[in-house]
Formats: structure tokens, sequence, C-alpha cells
């Protein structure tokens, strides 16, 4: 069978997952680890359905579909065990806990949420986590709504939204492990997302390894952050007057002399400066 190009995901979320499920299909059983939107995702039939399937339009299906469907929940709970243990456990800001999907960038989510926020936002709280399977896998709309912002299932969503309330800065955070940090289109994209917000904006990208940057540090926007998780209690500050906080494009309008800074001279051409 042909697919046309980019509908891989399409048919997974609107057929294959619906089997998935069920309990007709299993997802990656050679990797229980491998994320559900990489290339390399493969799906099975579960075998006691397949053996089911099988026997259809002979003298045994009555029996086999009797026995089998006696035997569904014992199978759909055996299944949910298993994918509970491949998931990614992480602590929030206030001791409750979300489980995400396993693999892709998920393990660098858990390392922003636990480590990140701890140092960078004390007190904070995380309103928003993006999932592969699930996108709004953890969403605080309530608080959402009071700063102002409405998230839209079809809008492209940060993969993480922090509201630093000491501070009243509502942090947008891309995990990148592949693709996606905030360059000067994604800036521009987010700041339309949340031109309504009540809280300053910063804009923050988030890498596994100063390896994992190298490649994209042409392409991340001035004005910006950038977290790593292996080095966790340093920031790099894409030049701009501020480390860590939002600038007057991003910040509410009532709150522009609160965070209104003097003028500094001009940096080196480089315009990186390591926080510590």
């Amino acid at each position: 069978m042909r697919y046309a190009p980019n509908t891989r995901e399409t048919i997974r979320d609107d057929a294959v997952k619906f089997f998935v499920e069920a309990g007709l299909l299993l997802r990656n059983p050679d990797d229980l680890h491998r994320p559900t939107n990489s290339g390399k995702t493969v799906y099975q039939i579960e075998p006691s359905a397949l053996a089911l399937l099988r026997k259809v339009g002979t003298n045994e299906w009555p029996t086999a579909l009797k026995a089998y469907l006696a035997s569904r929940k014992g199978l759909k709970d055996e299944m949910a065990r298993t994918r509970h243990l491949a998931r990614v456990p992480v602590t929030l800001p206030n001791g409750s806990r979300v489980a995400l999907s396993p693999g892709g960038q998920n393990p660098l989510i858990k390392a922003i949420i636990e480590q990140f926020c701890q140092i960078f936002t004390p007190g904070g709280v995380v309103l928003y986590i993006g999932d592969t399977e699930n996108k709004f896998v953890h969403l605080e709309a309530k608080s959402l709504a009071s700063l102002g912002v409405a998230l839209d299932s079809a809008a492209k969503i940060p993969d993480v939204i922090v509201h630093y309330k000491a501070k009243n800065w509502l942090l947008l955070i891309e995990a990148v492990t592949s693709a996606g940090p905030i360059d000067d289109k994604r800036r521009k994209e987010l700041k339309t997302l949340f031109t309504r917000c009540k809280a300053g904006l910063v804009f923050v990208t988030a890498f596994e390894t100063r390896r994992a940057m190298q490649s994209f540090s042409s392409y991340i926007a001035w004005e910006s952050e950038v977290w790593i998780a292996e080095d966790p209690d340093h920031m790099i500050h894409f030049n701009g007057e501020r480390f860590l906080g939002p600038y007057p494009d991003v910040t509410p309008r009532r709150e522009t002399k609160k965070w209104q800074v003097q003028p500094v001279s001009a940096t080196p051409a480089s315009n990186i400066a390591a926080g510590v």
C-alpha cells in the first residue's frame, strides 16, 4: 500500500492509534523506548488477536471469539502495564507527577522540569507540558487564562511553559533533540501566540549537550536564552541588556517601567555571554 507524502502522522493519529488503544496492535514491540513519532516506529498485530483472525470463516471461530473476548481485560491490563513501565516519570515543582511517552525529547523535558525549574525559576509553576502521544498531557488552563493566554490545539505550542511568579515571567521553552530551536521566525510566532499575555515572555531553547547545540547555534534568536542539561547550573544568553528576563517587545505595557534598564555599551561581535 502507498501513502501520500507527509501523511504518516495523520494516519497514526486518525486510525492506527485506535487499534493500539483497543489492544489489537502493539507499537514498537522490539523497542518500547522508541519515540512515538520516530520514523522507525513499527506496529505488530497482538499475537492472540492474530490467532483469532486466522480462525475467521472456520468452525472454530465462535469458540475462539468467545475465548478471546473473555481474555480481553487481562490482555489490555498487561499491555497497559508494559507501556507504563516504559514511560518517563516527571516530578513537577509542586511534587505532583506526570508520565510522558518514552524516548524522543521527553528525557530532556524531564530535565527541564526537574533541574532547570529548580535552579532558575524557584517557586515557579509548570503550566503546560507537551507530549507526542498527548499534546495536553499537562495543562493548567485556568492559570493560563488568568494570564490572558488560551492555547488552541491547532497552535504550535512550546514544549514547556512555566510561570515564574516571583518576577511575573512566562518562560516558553523548546526542548531540542533533532529540530526546533527558537530562531527568529519561531520567536515571532511565539510572540504572536502569546500577544495577550499579562506576564513578560522569556524564550528558552534547551539542549541535552553542548555538542547537540553546535549545529543550531547560528540559528538561535538574539534576545533569547539557551540551557544545556549536561551543565544545568549555567545558561547562555544571546545578546541584549539583561540575563534571563523579558525584553520591552514582550513585556506587558503596564510593566514596561518596572523592567526598564539602563542602556549598555556595545558587546563583541559574538554577543554571547555565559551565565554562571
